[in-house]
């Protein structure tokens, strides 16, 4: 039997998009999985839109915080839930292809790889394609995602068998590559496959939108969390503004 894929997906506020997120893991031609979805005190209709898929499919699991407290919350909430072998990650405005599990699931197994990515699409909140494949790498280690992440996080997926779980790093913003950061200080390399299998779905309302106020959580990732010095994390933020902020290849 296939081993068990644990999807984790943090939401808040997420009614609008939550459904066909679910729905995308529902077409999944790899059918062992859960999907462990962990509230962070939502104050729209998201629960109600959750509970009506609880009750149609018991590999959807729901989980309210009590306060509102952060993805990074949501998200480690939701890793010591995880039952799986695999430990997958999806936000709760993000798609898959139906052949995600399924191909990234067979790559790890086939190369014997503990911490994979793929590239990804941006979509317009409508779900319309922009036209724009954001590619990653064949392999990426610690520097390399601390210099310029190539990991999505809705591509993501590793061995939580062989690397074990892990607390997120509790920053608004950023949480993601953080985490990839403490995960790489136990596995060397995050392997990348160039397969297309998630949708990013591109929000003006996203926390990542603000990228100039996005630095100063690149700050605090750098020298709060990762403890670098302070010249190569002015070096860091220095190279992340021009190629995110000025978009300069």
């Amino acid at each position: 039997m296939a081993d068990k894929v644990s999807i984790i997906t943090p939401t808040y506020n997420c009614g609008e998009f939550i459904g066909e997120t679910i729905q995308s893991v529902l077409k999944q031609t790899y059918q062992n999985w859960e999907m462990i979805i962990v509230d962070d005190a939502s104050n729209d209709n998201t629960r109600e839109i959750v509970e009506k898929y609880c009750e149609k499919d018991k590999r959807i699991k729901y989980y309210l915080l009590n306060q509102n407290s952060g993805a990074a919350v949501a998200r480690t909430k939701a890793m010591e839930l995880a039952t799986g072998k695999y430990i997958a990650f999806l936000d709760s405005d993000d798609l898959w292809l139906p052949d995600k599990l399924e191909k990234q699931i067979s790559f790890m197994e086939v190369n014997n790889y503990n911490f994979t990515c793929t590239a990804y699409e941006q979509v317009d909140e409508k779900g319309i394609s922009l036209n724009k494949v954001i590619k990653t790498k064949p392999k990426t280690d610690y520097n390399g995602v601390l210099l310029s992440c190539p990991v999505g996080n809705s591509t993501v997926i590793y061995n939580g068998e062989a690397l074990g779980k892990f607390v997120v790093p509790n920053i608004r913003k950023r949480n993601d590559d953080a985490l990839w950061l403490q995960i790489l200080k136990k596995e060397k390399y995050i392997y990348g496959m160039s397969d297309v299998l998630t949708k990013y779905r591109v929000r003006q309302d996203s926390l990542s939108s603000n990228k100039i106020e996005l630095i100063k959580y690149h700050w605090k990732l750098y020298r709060e969390i990762e403890h670098l010095p302070i010249a190569r994390s002015v070096f860091h933020i220095c190279y992340w503004v021009f190629l995110k902020v000025l978009r300069i290849k």
